[in-house]
């Protein structure tokens, strides 16, 4: 087997982004699900209005701490997972230049990102990033890593054109 084929680009700690980063990406992204929130209840105040439901209205304004919370628990499950699955990337992500990928800074798979997003909801998972350096408890889990985008393509690029030294496509 030729070495060059087997070599496999793994993730430098250089790469993670920062706690202040991930910070910004976690302030980001609660105000988009605030916003999806919000615009969700509109849809169904709207539709409720022009149905003459009543019986809508009265359930969103009688909805318990529990309810509420799972609500909220739905809706990051539903914002988290859509964006990531996608693009790696949620909203904050975007805005900071981060991405989510796996050990070889590849984009995770649908189940990664599945287990990523159900251990956001382990109570104080937004404070678990604070003992280990740059890493949270749904970073951990899922064994996935946030990281500076453009860091990583150039470092990637880097990796793998050394492959290219020495090999002649050019017949003489």
């Amino acid at each position: 087997m030729d070495y060059r084929t087997s070599r496999q680009f793994t993730l430098d700690n250089d790469l993670y982004a920062s706690q202040g980063t991930r910070l910004a990406n976690y302030i980001i992204d609660y105000v988009c699900q605030l916003v999806l929130l919000f615009g969700l209840v509109i849809v169904l105040t709207i539709i409720a209005l022009i149905t003459g439901n009543d019986g809508i209205l009265a359930r969103i304004e009688s909805m318990n701490m529990i309810e509420e919370y799972a609500l909220g628990a739905v809706t990051a499950l539903i914002y988290y997972n859509i964006f990531e699955i996608f693009f790696s990337r949620t909203i904050g992500k975007f805005i900071t230049k981060t991405v989510v990928v796996d050990i070889y800074g590849e984009k995770p798979d649908s189940q990664e990102i599945l287990v990523r997003s159900l251990c956001r909801l382990i109570p104080f998972d937004a404070f678990s990033f604070l003992g280990a350096p740059n890493k949270g408890w749904h970073d951990s889990i899922s064994k996935t890593y946030v990281v500076n985008k453009e860091l990583l393509e150039k470092k990637k690029e880097l990796f793998y054109s050394l492959d290219e030294i020495g090999n002649n496509t050019n017949e003489l």
